[in-house]
């Protein structure tokens, strides 16, 4: 998902390490006992005695389109995992174990038929949405509908191997899926089936745009006004210029520790507009208990010193990057687009963004540590497995040799500072080039929806990705696939247009051999990385690490390293 997060310049890469070094162990949900207000890896069961009062959160801004089958970002989809619930469910739990899919709306793990083409599910008795209405199969049979009735971003890269979806996919308005999900009220089931085994199905019925939400939702993006819940907490109120509050879902029980723990805060309060200078006071005098944006530079060496056991730092598997448009002049044509992957000075990037201990360059689209990535850097002076230098004279050659000097390019950022400082670099490294580029800044409310639209001619855009669930897949097939390409779309999560039938080809091979072999998968998808990076639609920058500032109020921090930081499970004050 797109993080829309936000970074600030490091004064020095000093003070990140200091920070790196004083927080290293609070990631793991422990802290100091005689810290009151710290981290606690706590029980696995619900301390009743850490039960109430108002989590306060704050963020530069909001997030866009509150529904759950839309929005496609960190931000919120951080905070569904406390409301939202599909049949199956990331734990929600610290580290490794947060990859792990248990059972949520259904009682237990599919019984997998039909050579892994079908999937049955005994849905819970008992639950109920945040309206008072009792969940049923219809329910669930209505949710994959509506995930492509609303055009859901994933729906033709997650949902397309669904029996009927290429129907819906053509026709979204008229979908049923009648032979794909079955809902047998009678026997309480939900029978799925696929047109093909996808290993990693699972993973996808974990993530947010298959959570599954009351039969009569609006078949369009439900926007501002959110859609009822089932987990702990349900949406109170929705002003994306201002704030969103969420309470307690009067209605919730219980029913899996593992997969939806009730939720410790009785209300969550998250504004936005500020600046993130006064959201790092804000928690300094616990007016507010986490910020949502990244502590700016110069305000490092205080949290880094005298708040230190407050500043989380997290290793993530993500990267940002710059999309370059393979259907508009310049970036139409492949010589302009490797000269900006040649020219690109990975390092004063890392630099803007925080230091060299809060992001390191990036060569590829897959992360490091991640299944499938490959040590390999195509665009560095010298060549080499990783990033050295760049090559400006390589980068101005491929300039001349494209015929493309001297046309216009806007780059569409952020309006942060630091999307801005990175943005002001893209530009002035244009123009080095030879070309006459503007920088257009955005708020991150409407940045990444716009960036996605074809209407919009956008050239080239600063963005990023984290991960969905950990499989190659869910980086080159989502964000560079054909099937992610969807003109005149808000989502359109192929940014740069990119479809080549032949990396297409690769990738679909790619998920034919993860059923039965994903060590061979891995070393595919890592060679359709480097024919991609070939092709140059994107340019990997950074991969990036994240700092959680918390206030003193605030115990039991635990990092999921699936969707990050358990809003729901801290204890506050």
């Amino acid at each position: 998902m797109s993080r829309t997060a936000r970074r600030s310049a490091l004064a020095a890469a000093t003070v990140a390490l200091t920070l790196t070094a004083a927080a290293c162990s609070s990631s793991s949900g422990t802290g100091s006992s005689s810290d009151p207000g710290a981290s606690s890896s706590g029980s696995s069961a619900f301390q009743a005695q850490h039960k109430g009062g108002t989590l306060k959160l704050v963020a530069h801004a909001a997030a866009g389109s509150f529904d759950p089958q839309v929005n496609y970002t960190l931000q919120y989809w951080q905070l569904f995992q406390s409301m939202y619930d599909g049949l199956l469910a990331f734990k929600k739990v610290n580290g490794q174990e947060s990859f792990t899919v248990v059972p949520d709306l259904a009682t237990a793990m599919p019984k997998v038929t039909n050579g892994g083409k079908t999937y049955t599910f005994t849905l819970r008795k008992g639950v109920t949405f945040s309206n008072g209405k009792a969940l049923t199969t219809d329910d669930v049979v209505a949710s994959f509908q509506r995930i492509f009735k609303v055009s859901s971003p994933t729906a033709g890269t997650f949902y397309n191997g669904i029996v009927g979806a290429d129907a819906c996919l053509k026709t979204p308005a008229s979908c049923t899926l009648p032979q794909g999900v079955i809902g047998d009220a009678k026997a309480n089931t939900v029978t799925i089936n696929l047109t093909a085994a996808d290993p990693e199905f699972e993973y996808k019925l974990a993530v947010p745009h298959a959570v599954v939400v009351p039969k009569d939702s609006p078949t369009k993006d439900a926007g501002t006004k959110p859609l009822p819940s089932t987990g702990p907490y349900m949406a109170a109120s929705y002003d994306p210029n201002r704030a969103l509050k969420l309470v307690r879902n009067p209605h919730f029980k219980e029913w899996s520790r593992q997969a939806e723990p009730q939720g410790y805060p009785d209300a969550i309060d998250y504004t936005f507009g500020q600046t993130v200078e006064s959201e790092v006071t804000a928690i300094e005098n616990g007016q507010a208990d986490w910020m949502y944006d990244a502590p700016p530079a110069d305000r490092l060496n205080e949290i880094g010193t005298k708040y230190a056991s407050r500043a989380h730092v997290n290793p993530l598997t993500a990267f940002w990057y710059a999309t370059l448009n393979v259907n508009m002049a310049p970036f139409n044509n492949k010589l302009a687009r490797q000269a900006i992957n040649w020219a690109v000075d990975r390092s004063a990037v890392v630099r803007l963004y925080g230091g060299t201990n809060l992001a390191s360059p990036a060569c590829t689209v897959l992360p490091p540590g991640f299944p499938g990535h490959v040590d390999s850097c195509a665009y560095t002076k010298g060549g080499g497995e990783t990033w050295k230098a760049a090559d400006l004279a390589k980068a101005k050659e491929l300039v001349k040799q494209s015929g493309t000097a001297g046309q216009e390019v806007g780059i569409v950022v952020q309006d942060d500072d630091v999307n801005k400082s990175i943005g002001q670099y893209l530009q002035s490294l244009l123009t080095q080039l030879g070309y006459k580029a503007t920088l257009k800044p955005l708020s991150g409310n409407i940045q990444f929806t716009y960036i996605q639209n074809t209407k919009n001619k956008v050239q080239l855009a600063l963005t990023s990705w984290y991960q969905d669930y950990p499989a190659a897949s869910d980086f080159l097939n989502v964000l560079l696939s054909c099937a992610s390409y969807h003109p005149g779309s808000d989502s359109s999560i192929n940014i740069s247009g990119f479809c080549d039938k032949g990396v297409d080809a690769k990738m679909q091979a790619a998920l034919k051999t993860s059923q039965t072999d994903k060590a061979s998968a891995d070393k595919q998808w890592g060679a359709v990385d480097q024919t991609v990076m070939a092709q140059s639609p994107v340019v990997p920058l950074i991969n990036p690490k994240m700092i959680d500032f918390t206030s003193t109020r605030v115990g039991n921090y635990q990092f999921s390293k699936q969707f990050y930081m358990l809003v729901g499970q801290l204890w506050v004050k």
